[in-house]
């Protein structure tokens, strides 16, 4: 149920001032106010003077940091961040944590879990390297080690280089098509609304119902109900409005892939991140068609030619994507020593025409090698995006 906002404030104001605390966020805004800045991090840290309380800001190019005594010079800082017109905030402490997010007509939706136990203060900021603090209670709740914490982290470094810094849809709606056990979900979600500072309205399609149970219980216990929904579905098929302007697809196997991708395009995304997985369909048409001289040796093997179907596809997904008025770069995702499926196709709609080049790239491709891509079948039936 929606609180009052001064009332919920004046709750957080006593959790950001009391001994307990752990760790505090503010970020994105509420409806016809912008903050002076973009995301606000309270935590209390032991320093060579004593216990202070760190703030760090950021205007959405660099962070500054302060550290307030305690008393009335940490009751000033808070007090001047509450005045903010943020539109959430996280708080964890030992005893509780809080979320509280600015509905639009300004009353605030809050939910209270538990707290992070006898954590210490920090003596220092957010792990470096890392776009999403390693210890994150985000971990926590959907688990994993440190390979998962790396695979989050090269995504988030992905979606940060496809999205721009600035003009950004209010909300920002993202979709996540074959989202699985949906942690790269939850850290896309978390990353785009407190270290972005964006209001995010984001939906997980997977076919399983039992991941929808699961990920919608893992959204209840992160505070996050109101803002992230799952869908028990095809990619194809299942109900997703509005319709989103960030597309994720990580890992869907096969032809899945080109089935997110399409739908992508006729919902006339604006940037597409597309992980792709196993790569049967080319495979298995290049095992039927009579290889083009001379390039027999590629496929007379099978593990060469699997290796070479994987290539082509991708190659092939791109050319799609770009005669669609994409502009797309294909580049590693994560490292691969953790996957060897570590390819990511990463787009973002420009509106502009192929070039005669690329046209004729593509269809001497297709036709030298005897192959109808997946995805060109599924785009026949779309219109090309707005």
């Amino acid at each position: 149920m929606p609180e009052p906002l001064p009332a919920a404030l004046a709750e957080i104001r006593e959790l950001l001032l009391d001994p307990a605390l752990v760790r505090a966020v503010a970020a994105g805004r509420q409806r016809g106010h912008t903050p002076s800045v973009v995301r606000a991090e309270l935590r209390p840290v032991h320093l060579k003077g004593g216990r202070k309380l760190q703030v760090i800001t950021s205007d959405g190019q660099r962070p500054a940091t302060r550290n307030a005594d305690p008393g009335p010079p940490a009751a000033a800082a808070v007090d001047e961040l509450l005045a903010e017109p943020f539109g959430s905030w996280r708080v964890e402490s030992t005893s509780v944590t809080l979320q509280l997010r600015v509905t639009r007509s300004g009353a605030a939706q809050v939910h209270r879990g538990p707290g992070t136990g006898g954590t210490e203060p920090a003596g220092h900021d957010r792990a470096a390297g890392h776009l999403l603090d390693p210890g994150d209670r985000l971990f926590d709740v959907v688990g994993g080690g440190a390979a998962k914490r790396r695979q989050v982290d090269a995504f988030l470094r992905a979606l940060a280089a496809t999205l721009p810094a600035t003009g950004l849809p209010d909300p920002l709606r993202v979709a996540d098509l074959g989202c699985g056990n949906a942690y790269l979900t939850f850290a896309a979600y978390r990353w785009l609304t407190a270290a972005r500072g964006l209001d995010v309205e984001l939906v997980g399609v997977d076919i399983r119902d039992d991941q929808r149970a699961r990920n919608t219980a893992l959204a209840g216990q992160l505070g996050v109900s109101d803002r992230v929904s799952f869908r028990a579905g095809s990619i194809l098929d299942a109900p997703v409005a509005p319709a989103p302007e960030l597309v994720l697809a990580l890992h869907a196997c096969d032809t899945a892939t080109d089935e997110a991708l399409a739908r992508a395009v006729g919902w006339g995304a604006r940037w597409i991140l597309a992980a792709p997985c196993c790569h049967h369909d080319l495979a298995t048409q290049l095992r039927h068609a009579p290889t083009p001289p001379p390039y027999q040796p590629l496929t007379r093997h099978g593990i060469l030619r699997e290796r070479y179907a994987d290539l082509l596809t991708d190659a092939l997904r791109a050319a799609l994507l770009r005669r669609r008025g994409y502009r797309v770069e294909v580049v590693e995702f994560v490292d691969s020593r953790h996957t060897p499926r570590n390819l990511l196709l990463r787009a973002a709609y420009t509106g502009a025409p192929p070039t005669a080049e690329q046209q004729r790239e593509y269809d001497e491709l297709v036709t030298t090698w005897s192959v109808t891509p997946h995805l060109a079948t599924l785009l026949a039936g779309t219109s090309p995006a707005p």
